[in-house]
């Protein structure tokens, strides 16, 4: 059934309001530890699990809930999963004690790993070919905006309200946002789906939660730590395991002909390095911003919104060229164009005012839009149909998996470099802890200790991290546009018809 263009434009902007709340919730939490701290009474380790549930529950159920959507119907079980989370926000809000919040951040992982690969799976659904560039663009823009308005709006919440506000307001955006999927979006589901595989998704599950958790607790452990290795050991095994027995599996809850296709390879490739990328800068740059340029927290938000502008800008080019130039030279562009603006960004000091950062945000933003838009259309058309959810699934998981690992590598790196360049002899021991500990500890001690020199140096520390930083992203960046530039096929097999695995189409229905 073919869906009305009004209605289905109406249909993403519900997708899109669905994704925004998830958007920003990634981020709106990061201004509220100190508050939950203060009035929970909650230690460092209580904190790191009210951030950690969430993270490991949305990477183990993603790839599960993408086959569940094709099963059972891609807007009902996209629902629920919306349903599920406002729950969850509604707990948080109410919760008395830490133990309560952090059973409400796992069931808003649960949520949220239901709504992300199944909104994503929608879109082919329901727009053409010769419009879904535009609706990934929508989509995706929709999430990236959430980013910044993270910090802004839960700055202002926080200064008028009381910390449950963070999570509360997650709960009319769902509702809207449920409404409108419910009246406007048809339903869809693939009747050949394959039966929900128990032990395949149990492996898979486990295998990413010890990835997940081996990255979280690298950079507090070390990346030798036998805790850290073994979870690394043990999430090589489980997920090898999974593989092993998709392979034997008489109905295999994931199509391992799809890791055998180079148009999805390729795009998924760019996809997780480009998240990984913009992960790992979305977690050092607020702290530059605030700590060594000086803003508040909604401050730091507003000085985000550059990069939006950016991946705006790069989203409306792809819109008009991708269906003249193909996928592979406008990722590929991207890739470079994000080279540069780490680059850019790698030769920034201490000293450096906000506009003399404003270019390079932008240039990123534009790499980021010309990267991302065009690898998740080129991995939306290298689907089959009928395994829209299931592919979604595969896609988010390992995005969502590159984005934790781009924190959790590129912010090792930087305290690595920080702790050794940031001076603290003479200070009293708690002190010179909490200034080699983070530049928020040495902004602290300083203004504690009216120590003019050591904020400036714990700046330059600082500056000098972040430069590593980029400087490995734009690496990183250049070395994926080579590869990409290489392998990735041409507009000529783009263009193919995508049978993974054999099966036409048409198998996938629409229900009304």
């Amino acid at each position: 059934m073919e869906v009305g263009s009004t209605r289905r434009w109406l249909g993403l902007a519900a997708l899109a309001l669905s994704m925004l709340a998830l958007g920003f919730d990634m981020t709106i939490l990061n201004v509220a530890l100190t508050t939950l701290s203060e009035d929970l009474h909650a230690g460092t380790g209580e904190l790191q699990w009210i951030v950690d549930s969430y993270l490991l529950v949305f990477g183990a159920l993603l790839l599960p809930a993408g086959l569940l959507g094709d099963r059972f119907g891609r807007r009902w079980l996209l629902l629920a999963g919306l349903g599920i989370f406002g729950a969850a926000s509604l707990g948080g809000a109410l919760a008395d004690g830490t133990g309560g919040v952090i059973a409400a951040r796992a069931f808003m992982g649960v949520g949220a790993a239901i709504v992300t690969p199944l909104s994503m799976s929608m879109l082919p659904a329901i727009f053409p070919p010769a419009e879904r560039t535009r609706a990934v663009a929508v989509w995706s823009a929709s999430t990236a905006l959430g980013l910044p308005l993270g910090p802004l709006l839960g700055g202002w919440l926080l200064q008028h309200f009381w910390w449950g506000s963070i999570f509360l307001i997650n709960v009319p955006v769902v509702v809207v946002g449920g409404v409108a999927i419910a009246l406007l979006l048809p339903e869809s589901r693939d009747p050949a789906a394959p039966r929900v595989d128990l032990a395949g998704a149990l492996l898979s599950m486990a295998g990413i939660v010890a990835l997940v958790y081996g990255v979280i607790e690298a950079p507090s452990r070390g990346w030798s730590d036998p805790v850290v290795l073994g979870s690394f050991v043990l999430s090589a095994l489980l997920i090898a395991g999974f593989v092993g027995w998709e392979r034997r599996a008489a109905e295999p809850m994931l199509n391992l002909a799809l890791l055998r296709d180079a148009r999805f390879v390729s795009a998924t490739v760019a996809a997780v390095a480009a998240n990984l990328m913009l992960g790992g800068v979305l977690f050092v740059l607020p702290q530059y911003l605030q700590a060594v340029q000086g803003a508040d927290v909604f401050g730091t938000g507003l000085r985000l919104t550059p990069m939006l502008l950016g991946l705006i800008a790069g989203a409306v080019a792809t819109d008009r060229i991708a269906a003249r130039a193909g996928h592979k030279p406008i990722i590929v562009t991207g890739l470079l164009v994000l080279a540069a603006g780490f680059g850019w960004g790698a030769l920034s000091g201490a000293g450096d005012g906000y506009a003399a950062t404003v270019p390079w945000l932008v240039v990123i933003g534009i790499g980021t839009g010309l990267t991302m838009i065009p690898a998740m259309d080129a991995v939306l058309a290298a689907l089959p149909a009928d395994q829209a959810g299931r592919g979604s699934g595969l896609v988010q998981t390992l995005r969502q998996t590159g984005a934790t690992l781009g924190v959790a590598g590129l912010g090792s790196l930087l305290s690595a470099l920080y702790r050794d360049r940031v001076p603290t002899a003479g200070l009293p021991a708690d002190a010179a802890d909490a200034a080699r500990d983070s530049i928020g500890g040495a902004v602290a001690v300083a203004g504690r200790l009216h120590d003019g020199g050591l904020l400036a140096s714990a700046r330059d520390a600082y500056a000098h991290g972040m430069d590593a930083v980029l400087a490995a992203c734009g690496a990183g960046a250049l070395a994926v546009a080579v590869l990409l530039w290489l392998v990735q096929p041409g507009r000529a097999r783009e263009d193919a018809t995508p049978a993974a695995d054999g099966r036409e189409s048409a198998h996938e229905r629409v229900v009304p």
